[in-house]
């Protein structure tokens, strides 16, 4: 039986998210042109994580929204897009696209303000469950690290983090922004060279912090933490089939952070349970604190902006911005929110 954690307060998060609510247009473009790639990759087959086969005749398309459907396996519950994810998706979403501009903090200071706020809480949160397990040594290595935000984190905390990316603009900048001597503590690779990094890393830890969803070869991946023995834990966070799908479904309008653009599948508790017992981990410790109130929040302010009510929506805001920790609590409690922290433990 894992330990779970329930919650995490939103505090300032509506103020880095602000491109969501002023860009809402700009953002749903770039999602539907991310629509209309996966559109066109062929048809999939089966299930992302446990190999079921996939029929919509079996399935039902259990959700559409944005120009995209989406099925449930009849076996692990997990969400698949219709489409596959692809090499040639990943290239045009990740490489060419440069989909990393969406994220990327431009200053030092703003980057660390990001890193504190969204990525600090994360470390401590692997560095304390680790604790628990008496492990006090941890040697991590961050798969799909972006600009480094949870390296710095870990590092920050006084851990050994390096991490790989298949981004060379997202290490460049996060490279500049972890300053320490000389030393760079990120490294661009291959879309595929993850795999081989795994096999041959010398850590206990990989950290894989909203990267699992991404990855094409995702059974490759995690084929090689299975069989590295030194690695003894994986943390990962993913969104999951949850409130914020319904959110996204209702308000075809509003830009879909979550089911849509890169998150070509989404995990279910049943999911990430057969992925574990796959490659011989266990379910250690859960923390769940989703965004699916987040959501809700701004689908309703920019409908409402857009339909003319601008004073109605600063009351709207006013009055609801206090309760959102309480409501999002009822909403993790549930284990239906949108993302959840994991750390599987090798058995």
């Amino acid at each position: 039986m894992s330990e779970k954690k329930f919650g995490k307060s939103f505090g300032d998060l509506n103020s880095l998210k602000q491109n969501f609510f002023n860009n809402n247009d700009g953002m749903l473009e770039m999602a539907d042109g991310m629509a209309d790639i996966i559109n066109a990759q062929p048809v999939r087959k089966c299930c992302k994580i446990c190999g079921e086969p996939l029929n919509a005749s079996d399935h039902g398309v259990v959700v559409h929204s944005h120009n995209i459907d989406y099925l449930a396996c009849k076996k692990c519950g997990h969400l698949n897009s219709a489409c596959e994810d692809t090499d040639d998706f990943a290239s045009r979403v990740y490489v060419e696209d440069d989909y990393s501009k969406n994220y990327s903090m431009k200053d030092k200071e703003s980057y660390e303000r990001r890193m504190n706020m969204i990525y600090v809480p994360k470390a401590q949160f692997l560095i304390d469950c680790l604790k628990k397990d008496g492990v006090d040594d941890i040697k991590d290595l961050d798969i799909g690290a972006g600009c480094g935000y949870f390296v710095a984190a870990m590092r920050k905390a006084g851990i050994e983090s390096t991490g790989i990316e298949v981004s060379e603009t997202e290490v460049k900048h996060g490279n500049a922004m972890i300053e320490d001597g000389s030393r760079q503590y990120l490294k661009h690779v291959g879309l595929t060279d993850s795999i081989d990094y795994i096999k041959n890393a010398d850590v206990n830890v990989i950290s894989a912090i909203g990267v699992l969803e991404h990855l094409i070869h995702l059974k490759e991946n995690l084929d090689a933490i299975k069989n590295n023995r030194n690695i003894r834990y994986l943390y990962a966070s993913v969104p999951m089939f949850s409130f914020s799908c319904a959110f996204e479904a209702a308000f075809q309008q509003c830009y879909n952070r979550h089911m849509g653009g890169t998150h070509t599948h989404l995990f279910t508790n049943e999911s990430i349970q057969m992925m574990a017992d796959s490659i011989g981990f266990e379910v250690a410790y859960e923390w769940r604190f989703g965004s699916d109130i987040n959501d809700l929040y701004r689908f309703i302010s920019v409908s409402m902006r857009k339909n003319g009510n601008e004073e109605f929506a600063d009351l709207f805001a006013e009055k609801f911005t206090p309760l959102m920790d309480k409501l999002q609590l009822i909403l993790d409690e549930s284990e239906f929110s949108s993302e959840l922290h994991f750390i599987l433990r090798r058995k």
